[in-house]
């Protein structure tokens, strides 16, 4: 076997592989042998067929199959032989294929990408510090109480807080627009579910209220076609109804999962989530600008194949959340929709595969189990969730995958410019909930 390589574009290789007339010959001579002896053809005896009319029969199938089975084992040999790292499945095209002469073909495949981490002592990282204050807790039990709020109708004007049940037909530039009506509409003032401004000018309105309001869609709207666009709302109120908050009792605390007979025994567990939230949060930001920061300072090239198998699993994914059973088939949303994250989370992969690799990072056990234990802790029976992951060998495995995940950010925070930053409760849960 001859094996000559060629460097295309970027991480794109071709081998040209010649495979010796001989050795395909010989199979071919033997295959047709064994056919024979169970070919049955009409006007012949079994076992009696003459070879050249087996030739003739099954000559053409036979060495299709000597051939396909020659460049799948002699391309493993060549890429071996090279020491190549095929990222994907090769594109074959036989160049030399006549009896009595070598085969010969050629096979078109991009590699993986070499890669050094560098420039880890470049990488900034900003970490926010920040405690859970009482105030913060007054917010957290306010928050929980307008969750289980209940409603009663009102004659009062609207205020925030308050729900109001209500018809609305929108118009830009006097014609009406896809979206812009609804009957018997829910909206809570203040909740920011509508357009800037709609909600505030609801305000004041009551029961049996009919009126117009002006609202601008802000430019980077969804729907293109509205973007900075103008827009009045003719309104007409049914219902108002002010939010009645539950008392903070044992009713109240079981439904959120804390068996507590009074509010401080209920503070002291919500604080506890609390506290864990916002270390988690913290985890998260650092994590982001780590990897961020490794990106930027290791640019590779990524194998198109990896791309492409990305690209089929935020597809998939995007299609069991938002399909409505309709069964997947591959191409149904755009490429483009998600090439760019497709791209972000190969090259991350790549790149800390390669920081195991280079720095000889592991992740032991008591990394796993405490990843076991924190997992654990937010659920109410702790000790079945241990047993889940310890006795499931998938699920144990992708924990132990982010065990090293978190192995190489550790590393990397290590050798990082870090700053302390002081921050608030509520400002480490935004930046860290509008960075996912």
């Amino acid at each position: 076997m001859q094996v000559s390589v060629e460097t295309l574009a970027g991480l794109e290789r071709k081998l040209v592989i010649d495979i010796p007339a001989v050795d395909v010959e010989q199979e071919i001579a033997k295959r047709l042998q064994q056919v024979s002896h169970t070919a049955r053809i009409d006007g012949f005896r079994k076992g009696k067929i003459p070879m050249r009319v087996i030739k003739q029969r099954y000559g053409k199938g036979v060495r299709q199959e000597v051939l396909g089975e020659h460049m799948q084992q002699s391309f493993v040999k060549a890429v071996t032989q090279e020491k190549l790292n095929p990222a994907g499945m090769p594109n074959v095209v036989p160049l030399v294929d006549e009896e009595g002469k070598d085969f010969q073909f050629s096979a078109t495949f991009e590699i993986y990408p070499e890669v050094e981490i560098k420039g880890l002592e470049n990488i900034e990282v900003e970490q926010l510090t920040a405690n859970v204050s009482d105030s913060d807790m007054d917010t957290m039990l306010d928050v929980l109480r307008k969750q289980q709020a209940s409603f009663a109708e009102t004659d009062q004007p609207a205020k925030d807080g308050d729900r109001v049940k209500l018809d609305f037909d929108g118009y830009v530039d006097g014609e009406a627009f896809a979206g812009g009506k609804a009957e018997d509409h829910s909206l809570t003032l203040g909740s920011k579910a509508m357009i800037p401004g709609f909600e505030d000018q609801i305000v004041g309105m009551k029961a049996g209220d009919e009126g117009s309001i002006t609202v601008t869609f802000p430019a980077d709207y969804q729907s293109e076609d509205l973007q900075g666009k103008e827009a009045e709302f003719k309104i007409k109120i049914g219902t108002v109804e002010v939010a009645e908050l539950p008392e903070l009792n044992e009713e109240f605390f079981t439904k959120f999962g804390v068996e507590a007979d009074n509010e401080d025994a209920f503070r002291v567990e919500v604080r506890k989530n609390m506290d864990r939230e916002l270390k988690q949060a913290i985890q998260r930001q650092n994590k982001n600008q780590v990897l961020d920061g490794l990106l930027g300072e290791n640019d590779i090239d990524v194998p198109t194949p990896l791309i492409d198998q990305e690209i089929q699993r935020l597809e998939e994914q995007a299609f069991q959340q938002f399909g409505g059973g309709q069964e997947f088939k591959p191409g149904m949303l755009p490429r483009e929709l998600f090439l760019d994250q497709a791209g972000r989370r190969v090259k991350l992969g790549l790149l800390i595969n390669a920081s195991i690799e280079q720095f000889e990072i592991k992740a032991g056990e008591e990394k796993v189990e405490a990843l076991i234990e924190e997992m654990a802790s937010t659920y109410q029976d702790p000790e079945q969730v241990k047993e889940f992951y310890n006795s499931n060998k998938e699920q144990r495995a992708q924990l132990e995958a982010l065990a090293l995940e978190e192995a190489v950010v550790d590393l990397i925070l290590s050798k990082a410019k870090v700053s302390e930053k002081e921050s608030s409760y509520e400002e480490v849960i935004k930046t860290a909930n509008s960075a996912q």
